[in-house]
């Protein structure tokens, strides 16, 4: 008879099996205390606050827009800065890549929303942004087949046009128009070298984080200057309540006019690419591998979702910025929950009446001073990208010098194409839209067609000599 069999102490239920220790998120998923959160979101804040002030003030300034519209344009502008930004950083649905981005409106599409609005009326300029923004949605299921047409040549060349004329627009904020009252006054000069050089000594004397507010820095101490010459009104700025509400459609219905809104349509191409390197780069700063065929277009989704809300409540097609990519590197914070924290900054910011009525105060001269240093970064880039572009090789050379030519003309001859008919002029005039459509055609003729016609020449040849 066998003895029964003997059990240890607890082998009648046996411990279940470890669970696995939760996996850790990436850095860019990573949530942080709330307080600390606020605060690197207010860093990004102050970086990239004077893009949208100095758009609005050349909004203002070109337009010839009451200090109320201008009041009321800046709070849309922070407010849909700040939605933009939610979205790049939430990823809602198939919006947004998840990374940490900010939204600003700006660069060359404020400089096409201007030419258009000069020529056409801010009603055609508002319609000819919601165009674009449904054109990037019908756009974007073949934008993959059309980024062989926008090499870094391309790119690179348009985007030297985009900076040199931004620095000129920035540059007639300080001087004034040519043959008008106050054209190159001195004070207002003083003022904008001034800016300019308090920016250079920030950015000199600074390091760290301190040397990535250079330029807001350098546009505060310009307004203090100013203020104490008595060149700002600081009575406008106490002068009303404590909230602001967006108007919406503060120009009145838009207008549709497919023709004048070419120029940007086109430029929304263009803008579909910077944004696949912008999403590239910023997953690189993160440290995070993307699948670029799914990420790129929550990218655009996000900015033509932004744009399409901005462009009812008056303001140009709102893009991704780069400014925040660079603190990203300086701090080691990669969490896009900062990004998500700052734009919700940027909305209390934009209902907050004092805060864009004292922002609305500072003097054109001192925001023209620092738009010449922030635009001028865009000529550099654009600089930077043609390096990359085999320059060395004399059919880029050529593609680039005729492209920049043509661009140019416009920009440096104003009034050049005055006797064109009115929708030939608009496109003509547009330096942007030339100098990325010269170089496009230019790189196709020279890179794709001319080979594909002398490899077929060169085939004909040697089966004839057989």
């Amino acid at each position: 008879m066998s003895s029964p069999r003997q059990t240890l102490p607890g082998a009648e239920h046996p411990a279940p099996p470890a669970s696995p220790a939760p996996a850790t998120p990436h850095p860019v998923d990573e949530s942080r205390p709330l307080g600390r959160i606020l605060l690197f979101g207010v860093q990004h804040v102050l970086v990239m606050a004077a893009t949208p002030i100095s758009a609005i003030f050349l909004m203002s300034a070109t337009l010839h827009l009451s200090p109320g519209l201008t009041v009321n344009l800046l709070s849309a502008a922070f407010v849909l800065s700040g939605v933009g930004s939610l979205i790049q950083s939430l990823g809602p649905w198939k919006f947004g890549p998840r990374l940490p981005f900010v939204m600003l409106p700006g660069g060359a599409p404020l400089i096409l929303f201007l030419a258009i609005a000069e020529q056409h009326g801010l009603p055609t300029a508002t319609g000819a942004v919601l165009l674009t923004a449904a054109f990037t949605f019908v756009v974007l299921p073949v934008f993959s087949r059309l980024l062989a047409f926008f090499p870094a040549l391309v790119i690179g060349t348009m985007i030297v046009i985009v900076g040199v004329n931004l620095v000129k627009v920035g540059a007639v904020l300080v001087t004034g128009r040519p043959g008008q009252p106050g054209f190159a006054d001195p004070a207002n000069l003083g003022l904008g070298l001034a800016t300019i050089g308090f920016t250079v000594a920030f950015y000199l004397l600074s390091s760290g984080i301190l040397r990535q507010l250079a330029v807001m820095l350098g546009l505060l101490a310009g307004t203090a200057l100013a203020a104490f010459l008595g060149a700002v009104d600081l009575g406008r700025a106490t002068d009303g309540g404590l909230l602001t509400v967006p108007q919406l459609m503060p120009f009145g219905s838009p207008q549709f006019n497919l023709v004048a809104a070419l120029p940007l349509m086109l430029y929304s191409l263009a803008s579909m690419a910077e944004a696949t390197g912008q999403t590239v780069i910023n997953a690189e700063a993160v440290g995070k591998e993307i699948d670029t065929r799914t990420a790129v277009p929550k990218t655009v989704r996000g900015d033509a979702l932004t744009s399409l809300f901005g462009g009812f409540f008056g303001l140009p097609l709102m893009v991704t910025s780069g400014e925040n990519i660079g603190i990203v590197r300086v701090t080691g914070v990669r969490s896009r929950f900062v990004t998500a924290a700052a734009g919700l900054v940027l909305i209390v910011i934009g209902f907050l009446a004092p805060v864009t009525r004292a922002i609305s105060v500072i003097p054109a001269a001192v925001v023209g001073g620092t738009a010449m240093v922030v635009f001028a970064v865009i000529t550099v880039l654009g600089v930077q990208m043609l390096g990359r572009s085999d320059l060395d090789k004399h059919t880029s050379t050529f593609i680039c010098a005729v492209a920049l030519a043509l661009g140019l003309l416009p920009i440096l001859v104003p009034g050049v194409y005055g006797g064109f008919p009115p929708n030939v002029r608009i496109l003509l005039e547009s330096g942007v839209a030339v100098g990325a459509t010269v170089a496009a055609v230019l790189n196709i003729l020279f890179h794709h067609v001319r080979p594909g016609i002398t490899a077929r020449l060169a085939t004909a040849r040697t089966e004839s000599n057989r």
